[in-house]
């Protein structure tokens, strides 16, 4: 039996979860938040045991991977150097995809995309030098998660742009949240006892996405370029008019630094609804009270999820499954009765009471008779990464 420990990596966060592989049973999960701080909290839980929380100073990564290594150790799992590998999901690369081996050469086609990935690339970038630094001889295992969209079709990656841009440039679209969408689409073929399904995935969580999957092949989706684009995210701007940008750098006053910082932290449902958090719990809350900017700012969110909807439903010439998963869509009764409403058109109904009833767990949530059926299904990110660090140290 071998143990892969997959790390989940934010700017200011290492969470992590172990796993027995092959079996892919859960050992151990845990994490530290707000890396940095002379108070941050962390928790460990091993199993089936109560999970522990406590605070404590940790500098940098380095201190959060040792920290964690102890944890495992006191609990009976043995340390970091009793590991088989480490996973990652890591976002994008130049010229980089799928399952990889994360050595220098792969760790500087990353930094080649910092720019585009700020929130994202250095981070991770960091974390594993962390790593590989600590435990030279642990392998350190990533799947780009662009790696789900490597089969669209290529008029699915064209932006109507110059067609040298795209040669000497790299301009281009792509996918993320692939490790969720892979996880959902093969647990729901695994379900229904079907591999050709045509399913529309919806991760609807701290950031989302939406994926249009024929026969497990991902064909489309709703992002663009990077995750600055694509549906309203919680802080982000998603889809824009470019030429607005540039108004608001020639002719408003705006310096380009200003732009850049205000779509990716002062936009999406964030900026709309003028709340200090993007959350949209803390929308659904702001609305009910009566916030006329949330209930506005909901409406942009639910109608961009519909106008993708449509576009894949034409697209897949119809669709078999609609799947819901990630935090807002595993949790959000309402928000999914939106998002489903006046679609009985296309042959998709809810049953109210299944919907009102799933929270966070495996349900069906269409009506008896939808030809489109509808579930939630609970995303499994770090089991995918598990899997593919598995295939691919064994393919070695």
């Amino acid at each position: 039996m071998a143990r892969l420990l997959v790390a989940n990596i934010g700017s200011t966060s290492f969470k992590f979860r172990l796993f027995e592989m092959p079996s892919e049973r859960l050992l151990a999960r845990g994490g530290v938040e707000r890396i940095g701080a002379a108070d941050a909290p962390c928790n460990f839980q091993a199993g089936d045991d109560p999970r522990r929380e406590a605070t404590g100073a940790f500098p940098d990564y380095d201190a959060a991977i040792r920290w964690t290594g102890d944890q495992l150790h006191a609990a009976g799992l043995g340390g970091f150097g009793d590991l088989d590998a480490v996973g990652f999901k890591p976002v994008m690369a130049r010229g980089i995809s799928g399952t990889q081996h994360l050595d220098e050469t792969v760790l500087q086609a990353m930094e080649e995309l910092n720019a585009l990935f700020p929130a994202h690339n250095p981070p991770y970038i960091a974390a594993v030098r962390a790593v590989r630094r600590l435990f030279p001889d642990l392998p350190c295992v990533g799947t780009f998660e662009t790696a789900f969209y490597d089969q669209l079709p290529e008029a699915n990656r064209r932006f109507p742009v110059p067609r040298a841009w795209e040669e000497k440039f790299g301009i281009r679209r792509t996918g993320f949240h692939g490790a969720s969408h892979r996880f959902v689409t093969e647990r729901a073929a695994e379900l229904t006892g079907r591999g050709d399904l045509r399913i529309i995935s919806c991760h609807l969580g701290g950031s989302s996405s939406i994926a249009a999957v024929r026969g497990s092949v991902a064909i489309n989706s709703s992002w663009g370029m990077t995750p600055q684009s694509g549906l309203p995210q919680n802080n982000r701007v998603g889809d824009f008019d470019v030429f607005a940008l540039i108004h608001l750098i020639r002719n408003c006053g705006l310096s380009l630094d200003q732009v850049e910082s205000a779509l990716s932290k002062d936009s999406g449902l964030k900026g709309m609804s003028g709340l200090p958090t993007g959350d949209v719990r803390d929308l659904l809350a702001a609305a009910r009270q009566g916030h006329a900017d949330a209930a506005v700012a909901l409406d942009v969110f639910v109608g961009a999820i519909r106008k993708y909807l449509g576009q894949f439903l034409v697209e897949l010439n119809g669709a078999d499954l609609l799947l819901f998963t990630a935090g807002i869509a595993e949790n959000n009764p309402d928000l999914r009765a939106r998002i489903c409403a006046d679609l009985d058109f296309c042959g998709l109904r809810l049953d109210p009471d299944a919907n009102a009833a799933c929270k966070a767990s495996e349900a069906v949530i269409s009506a008896p008779g939808s030809r489109i059926e509808v579930r939630v299904i609970p995303t499994n990110e770090e089991l995918v990464i598990a899997r593919n660090a598995w295939k691919l140290l064994n393919e070695g």
